[in-house]
């Protein structure tokens, strides 16, 4: 990546209200797909105006996958993480802005050592209105060439997400002693609180 992407240009920030109740009119939620949902949950789980993040499965045919059903990257499925947003604090495009930042978009079907189609790069969106953003946003980066590599992050229509098994919940906040939370996850959570500093839930 030649460039840190985009943090500089999050202007709108100061635009969103804070410390206020959201209405359930005002939430809105994307399925996002960039490797190991636990390092995706994690990541989200401290943005202002996240609501909630849960872990699970998007894009296979089979009803009811288990972990082990993904783990083979033979169903179709990938780890997502739905994340429910309040509008009036956050927003698609900062969400984007997040996903594209602790994640690399351009290695097909990995991230690092996770290797398989349940770890590919992808945005499963529900309307035509997410499908545009996402598309927008992209188009913004290959534009601007912010990777060396091409971008293969996929588009998806969200037809059906199914919530992982419990113990899959909140796994970083739950196991930060773990090897792969410290080698893998705390770099990108060290990552995402440099650049985001402005916008974390605890400021550091």
């Amino acid at each position: 990546m030649k460039k840190l992407f985009l943090v500089c240009v999050l202007t709108t920030s100061s635009l969103f209200a804070q410390g206020q109740t959201p209405k359930q009119s005002n939430l809105e939620s994307i399925t996002l797909a960039g490797g190991c949902y636990w390092c995706v949950e994690a990541v989200y789980e401290n943005l202002i105006g996240v609501q909630s993040v849960i872990s699970g499965y998007a894009g296979g045919k089979n009803t009811n996958p288990t972990y082990e059903d993904v783990s083979t990257g033979r169903s179709g499925y990938a780890e997502v993480v739905k994340i429910t947003y309040d509008k009036n604090v956050t927003n698609l495009d900062e969400i984007f802005k997040v996903f594209f930042t602790v994640h690399d978009p351009t290695t097909l079907n990995r991230q690092g050592a996770d290797v398989g189609t349940q770890y590919r790069s992808a945005i499963f969106y529900k309307n035509e209105a997410q499908k545009k953003s996402a598309q927008t946003i992209i188009n913004a980066m290959k534009k601007t060439k912010i990777y060396d590599s091409p971008i293969v992050t996929t588009l998806e229509p969200l037809t059906k997400f199914y919530k992982a098994e419990d113990y899959h919940q909140n796994y970083y906040a739950n196991n930060k002693n773990q090897p792969y939370c410290q080698m893998v996850i705390q770099p990108k959570m060290e990552k995402f609180e440099k650049l985001f500093k402005n916008r974390l839930k605890k400021q550091k």
